[in-house]
């Protein structure tokens, strides 16, 4: 393996095998936006000024009336919430996440809870979580009715929030259709939605209200970044919740594009999005890193993922105690995946010992341990290239 940076610092590197998971750094940044950052840090920029920009790319790529970035989706997660919450009400903005006397409910389908939701209840929101699961035990045909949410909708209700994947239900735009009869916006959780690029208008056309997408996935941007789309006044309400209103009234001067001053009676206090800044650097770099990702040939990409993911489930196949396959993108993947099997009667570990083994190697190689109960690990493509693949090949058979 080659020198790297983290070996400066006596930091175990980590060979990525199981795709763009934060907990390991998300992607690999676009060298372009990489470049950008390094130039942006080289001056200064209002950060108002950078935010009205990357608004106006956000909107042009997702056909949104506006756009934002902070500091990951969770980030933008609590801000789409905050915004539901609190709107133009300055007093509101200021006491989040104190919501005494406002509406603060999200409604959110059973199954569709998880500990990502913990960025809404940032904010201050109380989740109403409604259905059951009956589809994935097999006592009813459906986890959450229509019915359902709209019963749970009432005067508290600040907004309905949903995570997009493939197999979620209700369709969402059934939930969109009930929330806006109620007149009630939509946040959607779509992280890590992209590809395919379509994902990114996906949303907007179907009526939601809010979107949220990492920006250090996919897209490669800075891994500390994420994009909020959605209605303008939402976004708008997220802006004066997250940037430094640390200025004299006479003086305040915000751009247009993110802030509209006629609607305020003042100047915004410090608001619960402060601590999910940005910087110039990380907004130049992802501003770059979007306008790469919409004009990247994804066909070609997908193809490389998937002669990848074959040579890969053929070399491991031929172990006596693996069996593999090719999955077509699905689950919580966006590329092909190669499940592996390990037939523990035969090999000389577990399959955990196995994942944990190769994790405590250096470099570090880490593959998806989501199925470890049923000897299966997986590995992701995405974040592989092909130069490291036979080496992590060879890792797994020395631990066989």
């Amino acid at each position: 393996m080659t020198d790297s940076v983290y070996e400066e610092l006596d930091v175990p590197e980590v060979i990525n095998a199981t795709g763009t998971k934060t907990r390991i750094g998300g992607s690999l940044i676009r060298p372009e936006a990489a470049d950008a950052m390094r130039r942006a840090a080289e001056g200064f920029a209002r950060i108002s000024d950078l935010q009205a920009r990357a608004s106006d790319l956000i909107q042009d790529v997702t056909g949104a009336e506006a756009g934002y970035v902070a500091s990951g989706a969770s980030a933008c997660m609590t801000l789409a919430a905050a915004a539901c919450i609190a709107g133009d009400d300055l007093s509101a903005t200021a006491s989040l996440p104190d919501t005494e006397g406002l509406a603060d409910e999200i409604v959110v389908p059973r199954t569709h809870r998880t500990g990502y939701d913990h960025a809404y209840r940032v904010a201050g929101a109380e989740l109403v979580d409604v259905g059951a699961n009956d589809a994935y035990l097999g006592t009813g045909s459906e986890n959450t009715e229509l019915w359902e949410i709209d019963a749970a909708i009432g005067e508290d209700t600040a907004a309905v929030a949903y995570v997009q994947k493939a197999y979620t239900t209700p369709p969402l735009e059934a939930v969109v259709e009930v929330a806006h009869d109620n007149d009630v916006p939509v946040i959607v959780d779509a992280a890590a939605e992209l590809p395919p690029v379509e994902n990114l208008e996906r949303f907007i056309d179907l009526g939601v209200d809010l979107v949220a997408f990492s920006g250090g996935k996919a897209i490669r941007g800075p891994q500390t970044t994420g994009i909020l789309a959605g209605r303008e006044d939402l976004i708008r309400s997220a802006a004066l919740q997250h940037l430094d209103m640390h200025a004299a009234e006479d003086a305040y001067v915000p751009p247009e594009g993110v802030i509209d001053t006629e609607k305020l009676a003042g100047v915004p206090r410090q608001g619960i999005g402060r601590g999910m800044k940005v910087g110039k650097e990380e907004l130049v770099g992802i501003i770059r890193a979007l306008e790469l990702f919409v004009e990247e040939d994804h066909e070609a990409r997908k193809a490389e993922w998937r002669a990848r993911a074959e040579r890969i489930a053929g070399e491991l196949a031929e172990e006596p105690a693996l069996s593999t396959s090719v999955t077509a993108a699905e689950k919580t993947d966006v590329a092909p995946t190669v499940p592996v099997t390990v037939d523990e009667a035969e090999a000389p570990v577990t399959t955990a010992e196995l994942v944990r083994g190769l994790r405590e190697e250096t470099p570090r190689i880490f593959v998806g341990a989501d199925e470890l109960d049923e000897a299966r690990f997986t590995i992701n493509p995405m974040c592989l290239p092909d130069e490291q693949v036979e080496y992590v090949l060879e890792r797994i058979r020395a631990r066989l």
